[in-house]
């Protein structure tokens, strides 16, 4: 009887231990299953993820931080947004707007053979004005008693430095003349007998305008005291006295010492009253070009009687100041926050 019970009691433990067992090998295999999900789950995660954009990324990886006031979203979206148009980028170059250059020839001729004497004014007013222009930032060539050859290798060098969006200036005190509508500046070197000889021997001023606009001159000034009784006239059948009107392309201003078809006599040593008056506008602070201009011609029609005027001529499209350019401020960093 006793053998009996003690065989009945281990068929117990038996059945007990082996209950045990089977549910420890259960909850071991269920917690290793768990774990093989969610390793999977993570290396799905991982190959999104790594799919990507390098904005999306950040704004995923941050999509669980709150912002400042609470906001989830908030942190993940200033974190993913593209600076300067190129995802992921921290810091970007600032730049600042720049002017275009300002670029003036300048020429005085005086030294004309075949006048009774040289022109009185006309180096002294081209060194007038040069100086004048340097003080307000340009780059100045100037050129005084130029053959034909010097004038053009002149106008080269200015040409050749203009670029798009600069500001160009031709100043020109001289000898002057008119054939068939078209203004011509007379060199020093100039043997002129024959309207031909002006084609010939002169520069023709319109063309010199045009190429200004070719290169990209955002603005093209021209100033022109050329309007002198000259000793070439009386040679000349049928000569028009005076310059012709210019027709500028767009953003030209043309400032002509004498209106169109009239001529001025300059006497007195010393710069001309229209040099005087032009220099005192071009230094006057906080002015623009065309009221500079405007300024001058209304000034020495006072200080003549009226008897010199000049002329404006404008095809300008922006305003320009003969203010120095304020300078530029040095490219800064801006980081995104």
């Amino acid at each position: 009887m006793r053998t009996v019970k003690f065989a009945g009691a281990a068929a117990l433990a038996c059945v007990g231990l082996t209950l045990v067992s089977a549910e420890l090998i259960r909850t071991a295999v269920g917690q290793q299953l768990q774990s093989a999900r969610l390793d999977s789950t993570r290396l799905d995660s991982a190959r999104v993820d790594s799919a990507q954009p390098a904005a999306t990324r950040v704004a995923l990886a941050s999509g669980h931080a709150a912002g400042p006031n609470g906001d989830r979203g908030a942190t993940a979206e200033a974190l993913a947004r593209p600076v300067n148009g190129s995802p992921g980028q921290g810091l970007v170059e600032g730049t600042a707007e720049q002017a275009g250059p300002r670029l003036a020839l300048v020429i005085g001729n005086a030294a004309y053979p075949d006048g009774d004497a040289p022109l009185a004014a006309a180096v002294a007013d081209a060194r007038m004005v040069a100086d004048t222009l340097r003080r307000r930032g340009f780059d100045v060539e100037l050129g005084e008693n130029l053959s034909k050859p010097a004038m053009e290798r002149a106008v080269e060098r200015f040409q050749g430095k203009l670029v798009p969006g600069a500001t160009a200036l031709l100043y020109y005190s001289g000898h002057g003349a008119q054939i068939g509508r078209e203004s011509f500046l007379i060199p020093v070197s100039a043997q002129i007998w024959r309207p031909e000889d002006v084609r010939r021997d002169a520069v023709s001023l319109e063309p010199l305008v045009a190429e200004m606009s070719a290169r990209g001159a955002a603005r093209k000034l021209v100033v022109v005291d050329a309007a002198r009784r000259n000793p070439f006239e009386r040679r000349l059948r049928g000569f028009s006295s005076g310059l012709a009107p210019i027709a500028g392309p767009e953003g030209t201003l043309v400032l002509y010492a004498v209106a169109p078809g009239k001529v001025a006599d300059q006497t007195g040593d010393g710069p001309s009253v229209f040099a005087r008056e032009l220099v005192a506008q071009l230094g006057a602070a906080g002015l623009t070009v065309e009221q500079a201009f405007n300024r001058t011609r209304l000034a020495v029609a006072r200080a003549t009687g009226g008897a010199q005027v000049p002329a404006v001529f404008s095809a300008m499209t922006d305003e320009f100041s003969f203010d120095p350019p304020a300078e530029q401020p040095a490219p800064t960093r801006q980081s995104a926050r």
